[in-house]
């Protein structure tokens, strides 16, 4: 039996050492499920394995994507499952290691198989968001998938764009993709969450944040600003910065804007994770037990 073993956790838990010396311990690469550092530049603001560390162990899924290219947690469940069919024949234990909630799962449970939005729709219905607001596009929502609309998030605008694009595309709702079957997978899963106080985890966020901008995060930002409209820096620390490359905040206040809706994004991930009961829980300083806990199930899905 092989294995994939996820280290997961919120933005600067402190994923990254651990997940190397796990990798370390079991001879194994690391895939990156972080849907941002797929992005080859943005290595900065999306805290990027250094050369450094990809030449401790050898990374997968890191640097791959140009900011123009159209990336989903489809693709990368069909990526992913691909690579992993590749390794498992060289090495028996692989360390999968991010926090894209959305990536995460497509793994361990596969996502429904929803048809790629042609560009046409894609682009019709954006123009259309950025002429007329969102409100008509609920509107639309409410009347070709009215379960959707009553379960969606309708203050995030990618989700019920991307619902209301299947709608289009394919004339029917967007809910009848969905089917929640979990999906069997050839190898073994093992997750290990991260975890620390919220003050504890606050403090690194803010000292992370604080060391982004002295690597040199605010010369990336204007290096990537005239592609500030795609998905791929529709991001924390991005977004910020673009607004205050725009005239519209002071870099102090941007920063500061950065920190915090980074903590609102850590708890966002707190939420989602802590609903997969096949996590086991541990501060990211217990790797003697971390360590302990894999080995034995490890030996027992022998």
């Amino acid at each position: 039996m092989n294995f994939l073993i996820i280290l997961l956790g919120p933005t600067g838990v402190g994923k990254t050492e651990l997940s190397l010396r796990v990798a370390e311990h079991y001879s194994s690469p690391i895939i990156s499920s972080d849907s941002r550092q797929l992005y080859k530049d943005i290595p900065i603001g999306t805290a990027a394995p250094t050369p450094t560390q990809m030449a401790r162990v050898k990374h997968y899924m890191v640097g791959t994507l140009a900011l123009t290219d159209y990336y989903s947690a489809s693709s990368f469940e069909e990526d992913v499952i691909t690579l992993l069919g590749e390794l498992h024949q060289t090495h028996r234990t692989i360390v999968m290691t991010g926090g894209s909630m959305m990536y995460i799962d497509a793994v361990t449970k596969g996502i429904d198989d929803i048809p790629t939005v042609t560009p046409e729709i894609r682009d019709a219905i954006y123009k259309q968001f950025k002429e007329e607001g969102l409100a008509p596009i609920l509107a639309e929502l409410k009347k070709t998938d009215p379960a959707h609309y009553e379960e969606v998030d309708r203050l995030n605008y990618k989700r019920v764009i991307h619902a209301v694009e299947i709608c289009r595309m394919t004339g029917r709702p967007y809910s009848s993709f969905r089917t929640n079957n979990r999906k069997e997978r050839p190898f073994h899963i093992i997750q290990v969450g991260l975890t620390r106080d919220r003050e504890e985890l606050y403090d690194r966020i803010n000292r992370r944040v604080e060391q982004m901008m002295a690597d040199g995060m605010l010369e990336e930002a204007r290096r990537v600003y005239p592609f500030r409209h795609l998905n791929s820096l529709n991001t924390v620390g991005y977004k910020e910065l673009f607004n205050y490359l725009d005239g519209e905040w002071t870099l102090d206040f941007a920063i500061e804007k950065i920190k915090r809706n980074s903590r609102v994004y850590a708890r966002k991930q707190m939420t989602w994770f802590k609903r997969d009961t096949d996590i086991r829980w541990f501060h990211p300083d217990e790797e003697a037990a971390i360590l302990t806990y894999l080995d034995e199930k490890i030996k027992k899905g022998q």
